[in-house]
């Protein structure tokens, strides 16, 4: 017989969860995810604990389990998202919800890693975590989205431009939000609209710019590829994609950029171009982040409620999780209503028609054709 049953006997006291996971020979976090019916766990592993419960007599206290389930549901939120803003919001939504389930949340910045090491990394989270959250870029990869899958961990992807069949989502209509943008913009009398895409990489960024080309052809607007320049949701994209719309020949009226961050870069241009906003030129942005308030004239922009998706996410993984022994797996597809918020950055077409007819520009300026 094992010493350590021996002498749980021999003190007649109830055996804890840190002497199964010693007799085991596991770490106790995987002794209560193998109780609590989590996945993740390696067959091996799991066998292992449920003799080592058998041999030794644990009986879990009800309501210690309850809690030691909440605190051993760890939960990680991975993220390389160039910006500050919206990384800011996604954490405080993931952290209220994680508080207010008494779960563990683990957050790791996988920047520094290329395609290989991300890969070793969800491997080796994937032994560790209860669940994940993923916010785009990393949510298009379908490798990363693989190994978590493969592992049986449950993955929630956050604002990803369209629904997976493998894994739940939380986002919003990317097109029908860029569409309603466009057409608040032609309904202020805007006919030349430059726009500025987003990250090539991320499937948002396509939803958006269809978005944008259906309201102008929606408004019998011919579509102009000059009026359209990329961009990967970075400030530095959208000062470069700036000064390009605004030193053609015929430069818009209005510029919507598909993120915030890129939009307030277009405000900073447009004054160093000695162009008044709104009256000069409208400028509107994407995701209501705070870089939308950080900026004058305060930027007309799509609410994103990033916050509140990443609340709802854990709230939709701590069910999965729940749900786990059962033998059908339910992915979520849960579309949050966007809104589009109006500020001081958009004004009528008509005023700018009405005023000289020539905006002013600085000497300083590029010469970009």
């Amino acid at each position: 017989m094992n010493k350590t049953s021996k002498a749980v006997r021999r003190k007649g006291r109830a055996v804890t969860i840190d002497e199964v996971a010693q007799h085991a020979g596991v770490s106790p976090m995987t002794v209560s995810r193998v109780i609590n019916g989590h996945t993740g766990v390696r067959e091996a592993n799991r066998e292992r604990v449920r003799r080592s419960v058998k041999e030794l007599g644990y009986r879990p206290n009800a309501a210690a389990s309850a809690l030691a389930a909440a605190q051993s549901t760890s939960i990680a939120l991975i993220y390389t998202n160039p910006s500050s803003n919206y990384l800011r919001e996604l954490l405080v939504g993931a952290l209220r919800g994680s508080a207010r389930a008494a779960a563990q949340l683990t957050i790791a910045a996988w920047d520094g890693l290329d395609p290989q090491g991300r890969r070793d990394a969800a491997r080796q989270l994937a032994n560790n975590v209860s669940g994940v959250i993923l916010p785009p870029p990393l949510c298009e990869s379908k490798v990363i989205v693989s190994e978590f899958v493969k592992a049986g961990v449950p993955v929630v992807a956050i604002a990803s431009g369209e629904f997976s069949s493998t894994i739940s989502c939380v986002r919003i209509d990317d097109h029908r939000a860029s569409h309603d943008m466009v057409a608040h913009l032609i309904a202020h009398g805007h006919s030349r609209i430059g726009y500025i895409k987003g990250d090539p990489n991320q499937t948002a960024s396509a939803y958006r710019w269809q978005g944008y080309r259906d309201a102008l052809t929606e408004a019998g607007i011919t579509y102009d590829d000059k009026l359209v320049q990329p961009g990967h949701f970075t400030y530095r994209s959208g000062l470069e994609a700036a000064e390009r719309l605004l030193a053609l020949r015929n430069p818009p009226t209005a510029i919507f950029a598909s993120n915030d961050d890129m939009a307030s870069a277009v405000v900073s241009v447009a004054h160093r171009w000695g162009l008044d906003v709104p009256r000069d030129l409208s400028v509107v942005g994407f995701d209501d982040t705070s870089a939308a308030t950080m900026v004058w004239p305060e930027l007309t922009t799509i609410h994103q409620p990033i916050a509140a998706m990443a609340d709802a996410a854990i709230d939709i993984l701590l069910r999965q999780l729940r749900n786990a022994a059962r033998s059908t797996h339910v992915v979520v597809n849960h579309v949050v209503p966007h809104q589009l918020v109006k500020r001081d950055s958009v004004a009528n077409a008509e005023i700018l028609a009405g005023a000289s007819g020539v905006r002013p520009r600085s000497r300083t300026t590029s010469s970009h054709k």
